[in-house]
């Protein structure tokens, strides 16, 4: 377990393997590899796209948590991947002989989706070489406007229930997960350069696979992450998604050689163990 800029964030990926990324403190978890143990029980499943290393444990989760005896679970996809996730299951209830019961609820880029505990996750494109969303997890809290801040209790209690605007929203980016992508979505979404935590996928490293291949592929280099190290506000990131060609000796010393110090002291490394 990881605890970075004060979320807990359990964690597996790795590029063309498997992704699964668990937010024990948000109960929700962003895509399922190939449903790790860790994941099973989380309820709310939030896909980025359908590559099979992202979406493969879908079932495998769904009739694990009825095995268990845990509620059904809900799924949120792209609303271009719904009709096809519906057929996915419906053949797998003719295979398995069982119900597979579960909600499917579809998201576009914009839309948002209510989670435990007062946050929303607010669905973004991600530029990849399939259809593929991010999500930024927000949280709103009401500040009371400050020419307003010198009245009594129970006269803004009396104007608020007169419909009188007394408050503004404060709307803070806890996390942003991009998904697979291309470095791209760094430059268009604010969100993913202002959340507390960006989770950022950095498949290429390696001085065999150049900028070029990386985004012809859809993904990420790592000499594009240092190139716009400036953009990157975030109290922490966390990169994840590299790919297993790489030893995770080599990804550490590559990664302390190419970054600038000001990004480095930011920057975990989801690695396997």
């Amino acid at each position: 377990m990881l605890r970075l800029a004060g979320i807990d964030v359990q964690a597996v990926s790795i590029g063309g393997v498997e992704t699964c990324i668990d937010l024990p403190g948000f109960r929700v978890a962003f895509d399922l590899g190939r449903a790790p143990d860790f994941c099973i029980a989380r309820r709310t499943v939030l896909f980025t796209h359908a590559h099979v290393d992202h979406m493969a444990g879908v079932v495998w989760h769904c009739a694990t948590r009825k095995l268990r005896g845990l509620p059904p679970p809900t799924y949120v996809v792209g609303r271009e991947n719904a009709a096809a996730f519906r057929e996915l299951f419906e053949v797998w209830r003719r295979l398995d002989r069982s119900e597979l019961p579960h909600e499917l609820v579809e998201l576009s880029p914009g839309e948002e989706f209510a989670l435990q505990g007062g946050c929303v996750a607010r669905a973004f494109r991600s530029p990849h070489r399939a259809p593929c969303q991010g999500y930024a997890v927000l949280s709103r809290r009401q500040k009371l406007r400050p020419e307003h801040r010198d009245l009594a209790g129970h006269e803004i209690e009396r104007r608020r229930k007169a419909g009188e605007a007394l408050f503004d929203t404060l709307e803070a980016v806890e996390l942003a997960f991009c998904g697979d992508t291309l470095i791209e979505v760094v430059e268009r979404e604010e969100q993913v350069r202002r959340a507390r935590l960006l989770i950022l996928e950095c498949t290429f490293l390696g001085p065999e696979t150049d900028a070029q291949h990386a985004h012809a592929t859809g993904h990420v280099h790592l000499d594009q992450i240092a190139e716009r190290a400036e953009l990157f506000e975030n109290e922490a990131l966390l990169l994840t998604h590299f790919s297993p060609r790489y030893a995770p000796d080599f990804v550490r010393a590559e990664v302390k050689r190419r970054l600038p110090p000001s990004l480095l002291e930011r920057v975990t490394l989801l690695l396997p163990d």
